[in-house]
């Protein structure tokens, strides 16, 4: 602040408004210029009002160079310029108004003293007074006492904006150090930050190569199944009946697991029937008949006792009968179609395995037939021919084989008995 003459006491002046007194009548209806004010409203106007880069831009133009003066004097220049109509106080004229235009038109609404005083009331309680200084000075209805009332209250908001600036520079300075404190921090989080985030970038590009290779070896094995598919297609088709043969296989490997069973069981049944044939044996030899008279020739016999009998031929629902008849006399059955399914090269072997052939010649190939007749023949093994395909054929087939051994003849009787009774059950 620049310095000032003795401000009167507005004393009369508040007395006035309190007491609802007319204000005095307003000099004019034209807004007073900057250098129309009183001299004590020039320090006040130019230090709040203009901004002190604002004003120096001024100055510089007016002066049409660059002032190298201090802050503080262009300010008591422009003051002392203030007084007079010149090129700078017109610039700083116009640079107000156009400033604070929206101030000035709130103003023009006003028109008295009081009304004027009641706006800068406001102003003051709301903390914003540089554009509304401005525009209650230069208003028309501003007389002597309000002016020097504004320049008291303008006065003492410098004094309390100079404390309230070092109470706030104090704090500016805490601040500042409170910021350097958080900036210090704050560059250690980024630093963390930064290498956690190159930390999980790299495991992110481990997990990346990763996935490429669990990709690439899926695709692979994709490709490989297919490559396989294609090779399994191409064999199918070079091997047709395939399927056939797998189920045959399938079935064969069934039927040789049934038959291990069924040997199983026959075993044990034949050690059974050899237990009891031992048994009926001591009771027999206990009631022999008195042996024949010396020179006399024995009696054939025929023992089915473990004695292997091969049946040739035949429909596939009498196997099973055939295999009771023959395993009750305690032979051991097997069995060849006569080539119709069975492979004919098995014949071999299974005619050279058998202790007795049985041929049913109604159901068998020619060349079954005659391998089985040609066999027998070269080697002796006896042989049964039965032309029909039941039980009881073949019973009296073993009955004429029989006759031949009078030893077994009733027990063939009984076979040949029990034949014709399960032919009836099956008719």
């Amino acid at each position: 602040m620049c310095d000032h003459d003795e401000k009167p006491p507005l004393s009369n002046y508040f007395r006035k408004l309190c007491f609802g007194a007319e204000a005095e009548p307003a000099p004019g209806s034209r807004r007073r210029r900057l250098w129309d004010l009183d001299h004590q409203c020039h320090c006040p106007v130019i230090g709040v009002c203009l901004p002190l880069d604002t004003l120096r831009r001024l100055v510089n133009k007016v002066l049409g160079g660059k002032a190298v003066a201090d802050d503080y004097d262009v300010h008591v220049g422009a003051v002392a310029e203030c007084g007079s109509r010149n090129r700078l106080s017109k610039a700083l004229q116009t640079e107000l108004d156009k400033r604070y235009w929206r101030e000035l038109a709130q103003f023009r609404q006003a028109k008295s003293t009081p009304a004027v005083a009641e706006l800068w009331q406001r102003a003051l309680q709301a903390g914003d007074v540089a554009g509304t200084f401005w525009a209650a000075l230069t208003h028309p209805a501003c007389d002597t006492q309000l002016q020097q009332t504004l320049c008291r209250d303008m006065h003492m908001l410098q004094h309390q904006a100079g404390a309230s600036a070092r109470i706030d520079l104090t704090r500016f300075h805490a601040l500042q150090e409170e910021n350097a404190i958080l900036a210090r921090e704050l560059s250690k989080v980024q630093q963390r930050s930064t290498q956690l985030m190159a930390e999980k970038s790299a495991e992110l590009a481990e997990l990346g190569a990763q996935l490429m290779q669990v990709r690439a070896e899926h695709i692979a094995k994709d490709s490989r199944i297919v490559h396989l598919s294609e090779e399994l297609q191409a064999l199918k088709n070079a091997l047709p009946g395939l399927d056939s043969k797998l189920h045959l296989q399938k079935k064969i490997e069934q039927l040789m697991l049934r038959q291990a069973d069924l040997e199983a069981q026959n075993a044990a049944l034949r050690q059974k029937a050899a237990a009891s044939a031992q048994a009926l044996a001591a009771v027999q030899h206990s009631h022999a008949p008195p042996s024949p008279p010396a020179g006399t020739a024995p009696a054939p016999t025929l023992a089915f006792n473990q004695k292997s009998v091969l049946c040739v031929g035949g429909r596939n629902g009498n196997i099973g009968n055939y295999r009771d008849l023959i395993e009750r006399v305690g032979g051991r059955f097997s069995h060849h179609d006569g080539g119709l399914e069975d492979n004919a090269g098995i014949l071999d072997a299974s005619l050279a395995a058998a202790d007795l052939v049985i041929c049913q010649t109604g159901c068998i190939s020619h060349n079954a037939y005659w391998k089985v007749k040609d066999f027998c023949k070269r080697t002796g093994k006896r042989c049964v021919f039965v032309e029909h395909l039941s039980t009881s054929s073949l019973a009296r087939g073993w009955s004429e084989l029989q006759m031949k051994n009078p030893a077994q003849g009733q027990a063939a009787m009984a076979q040949q008995t029990m034949a014709e009774g399960d032919d009836r059950g099956q008719r």
